[in-house]
């Protein structure tokens, strides 16, 4: 795991979970190439300031993974010159319908919405893959709101089809604790007395990804079960891992 000790973190004034998904160690003694795919937290707050900052990083595709109602409120990443935007909502139910309890684990229950994601979002989270496994699309960048929950799914699946340890997976998820706390940070310093945000948003408990890839397979035999049963070809599933692989 000694990828995972990489100062991964991209600085970007306006994000707090912007980092590059590459460096790990899969197939074959392969490397998951540096530079072509990175995860991050929403983009709607980069702005012209931005703008270089943003370029030098070289992103080409911009996916979007929040409900468009997330979108509508907050806006989208800047329509910056050569870059293509493209939104897609994996459809899930409001985590509002079934908060979090006290005393119950969170990593359980955060399992469970990704659960839920998975069976209901097959659709988008193929679609995802797809824009990700072709390469004219690269250097991609996906997003949610967090940056933790759709785009971690997002990313372990990606990471998983090309054989990167489940440790490493569930280290890389994990990360985006810390992200959640500069985002926590920021918002209290911007809000004054604003709300506290409920844990499910602030935390990325390792075994929540343990037990959402170990439940997956359990259902659909592999993650690139899974994958062909949500739609992606094995023609994705191999350009994934020609253009993703070092």
């Amino acid at each position: 795991m000694d990828a995972i000790d990489d100062n991964r973190h991209i600085s970007l004034p306006a994000t707090f979970n912007f980092r590059d998904v590459g460096g790990y160690a899969a197939h074959d003694g392969r490397t998951v190439c540096r530079g072509r795919l990175y995860r991050s937290d929403s983009l709607h707050r980069l702005g012209e300031h931005d703008r270089d900052a943003f370029a030098a990083i070289g992103i080409r595709t911009v996916i979007d993974l929040r409900r468009p109602a997330e979108v509508d409120r907050d806006g989208r990443v800047p329509a910056y010159p050569g870059l293509t935007y493209r939104h897609i909502h994996p459809e899930h139910a409001d985590w509002a319908e079934q908060p979090h309890e006290e005393g119950v684990s969170l990593a359980r229950y955060l399992a469970d919405r990704y659960a839920d994601l998975a069976q209901t979002g097959t659709a988008g989270l193929a679609e995802a893959v797809g824009l990700i496994a072709d390469s004219a699309n690269a250097p991609v960048v996906v997003h949610c709101v967090a940056g933790k929950d759709r785009t971690g799914i997002v990313c372990a699946l990606t990471l998983a089809v090309l054989g990167v340890d489940d440790a490493d997976i569930v280290a890389d998820y994990a990360l985006s604790t810390e992200a959640s706390a500069r985002f926590s940070a920021w918002l209290a310093a911007t809000t004054p007395g604003g709300a506290n945000l409920p844990a499910p948003f602030l935390a990325s408990p390792a075994e929540t990804m343990e037990t959402f890839l170990a439940e997956l397979r359990e259902g659909h035999g592999s993650v690139e079960g899974y994958l062909r049963h949500a739609g992606v070809t094995d023609e994705q599933l191999a350009a994934l891992r020609d253009h993703l692989l070092d």
